[in-house]
This record gives structure tokens, C-alpha cells and sequence, in this order.
């Protein structure tokens, strides 16, 4: 008699919620802090940033898992850049939002959760396909 267990990978966290809206994508993990002035290139979505270990990679419809921003307060009108030049993140998830990253999602309607129950960073791998729920706060693995 042979048993087949099956187990699912669908994972629910609670975070909390910065920005409504809720939207799926792949995942694209920074466990760098970024600037987005300076930082992403707002008419591609691509990380400028010299010696960041994203450098070359573009956030364009993606999931975007960072630590948080740094820099200017102009990063919000970048991300608002982004998302009218098409080339912005789905979604945004941080260890905890900062002002200007958390206005930049506001302004553009970027779902964005931060202050997840578990470590995101230990929980999710580059690819991951997610669904981020800004409005209730919670991130799910799919």
C-alpha cells in the first residue's frame, strides 16, 4: 500500500497594509535598501544604481521585496513616473515602509504591504509567484 502526501506551497503572511489595491505577479527580491532617484530608471523600470546587486534588472510588473527606500523625496514622483510610463512593480512589499516609498505606491496605486508576520526574505525566492493584498494586508504565495 503506497500513500501520496501532497502538500501545497500556497502560504498566506499577515503584514500590514500600506497601499490598497491587490495584485499577483513573480517576485524580484532586493535585500538592499534603493533609491528610486538615482536608482531606477523611470522610463524602463530598470535598477541603475551602480554596485547594486540588482543593477541591470528591471522591476516593470514584477512584485518588488525590498528593505525599504533611501534618498530623496523625489522617489515618489519617480514611482509615480513609473507607473505612467507602464514600467513600474505590480506591487511593492518592504520590511517596513518608509514616507516616500509608502506616498510613491499611494499616488500610483501600487498595492503595498510591509511588516509581514514572517521575514519575507527567508519565506520567498526570486520568481515566486505572489498576490500582494494591500487593501487587507496580507501576501500569498501561490
Amino acid at each position: 500500500m503506497s500513500m501520496s502526501i501532497s502538500m501545497s506551497t500556497s502560504m498566506e503572511i499577515a503584514g500590514h497594509p500600506v497601499s490598497k489595491g491587490v495584485a499577483s505577479g513573480k517576485i524580484l527580491i532586493s535585500d538592499t535598501p534603493i533609491s528610486f532617484l538615482g536608482g531606477i530608471d523611470p522610463n524602463t523600470g530598470e535598477i541603475i544604481e551602480k554596485n547594486h546587486p540588482k543593477n541591470g534588472v528591471s522591476i516593470a510588473n514584477r512584485v518588488f521585496l525590498f528593505p525599504h527606500g533611501k534618498g530623496s523625496t523625489v522617489g515618489s514622483y519617480i514611482i509615480y513616473s513609473l507607473k505612467k510610463n507602464g514600467v513600474a512593480p505590480c506591487a511593492m512589499i518592504n520590511l517596513a515602509s518608509e514616507t516616500i516609498v509608502a506616498v510613491g505606491a499611494i499616488i500610483s496605486d501600487i498595492p503595498l504591504v510591509d511588516r509581514l508576520k514572517d521575514d519575507p526574505f527567508t519565506v520567498f525566492h526570486d520568481g515566486d509567484l505572489v498576490e500582494v493584498d494591500g487593501t487587507r494586508g496580507y501576501v500569498t504565495r501561490k
